[in-house]
């Protein structure tokens, strides 16, 4: 497995760049000097990396960058999904806060997009494991106070607790069927993926704040409809 990839990277000073990495470690800044340097055409997206970091604060110094395998040359809506992903973890990961879990779902997420799997599961699957690793997971097959999931009756999401039980349709409601293909991660069920997405996007909507994503805004200016 590789050791980093680049979250984003942007020009600092004169000849550096300031970059951001997804490790085993969690997110690390560094500042890369020489940035118009063979090492500078590393600093991007996508490409599997061993790095070496110094600094006891946190912002670091880069002084190794190397590949250790091909960039993952995602495309299309593969690209934007990881143009995602990336924001997802810039926005919500704190730095030098170690997720190695995240980190191997975050790469094998990325060559499954690469590989030209099914874009919706992998998105899906990964925005639960950051909700999960971040400690704002909740129960999908029982309620916010841990009576079952009942297939025939409808639940809202309360962000802060879990999925509370509901009499009336309300806009935002889930159907416990649906809860319950989630929990398991039956896509073949009609709806259990489009309520998949409207359920992860009202779980990191409190975390992520009133700032829209770049990404999906991106996706909604050049396509035409949002993606994420």
């Amino acid at each position: 497995m590789p050791h980093a990839f680049v979250l984003h990277s942007r020009p600092y000073k004169e000849t550096s760049a300031l970059v951001d990495f997804i490790t085993p470690d969690g997110r690390l800044r560094a500042v890369l000097r020489g940035a118009r340097a063979k090492a500078g055409s590393l600093a991007r997206a996508f490409i599997p990396l061993d790095v070496e970091l110094r600094g006891k604060t946190e912002l670091k110094s880069v002084v190794r960058l190397e590949a250790t395998g091909r960039p993952l040359w995602l495309v299309g809506e593969a690209l934007f999904s990881g143009l995602y992903l990336n924001e997802l973890l810039l926005r919500l990961l704190a730095v030098d806060d170690p997720h190695p879990e995240l980190f191997a779902a975050y790469a094998s997420t990325l060559a499954a997009l690469d590989a030209g799997r099914p874009l919706e599961p992998l998105l899906r699957a990964f925005e639960w494991c950051l909700l999960t690793d971040l400690g704002y997971g909740f129960a999908l097959d029982t309620d916010l106070d841990g009576e079952p999931i009942e297939p025939g009756r409808l639940y809202r999401l309360q962000p802060d607790r879990g999925l509370e039980p509901i009499e009336a349709f309300q806009p935002g409601a889930f159907q416990g069927a649906v809860l319950l293909g989630m929990a398991i991660a039956d896509w073949a069920q009609p709806g259990t993926l489009m309520s998949a997405k409207r359920l992860m996007r009202q779980a990191l909507a409190p975390h992520l704040g009133s700032r829209p994503l770049a990404s999906r805004e991106l996706f909604i200016n050049l396509k035409g409809k949002p993606r994420e």
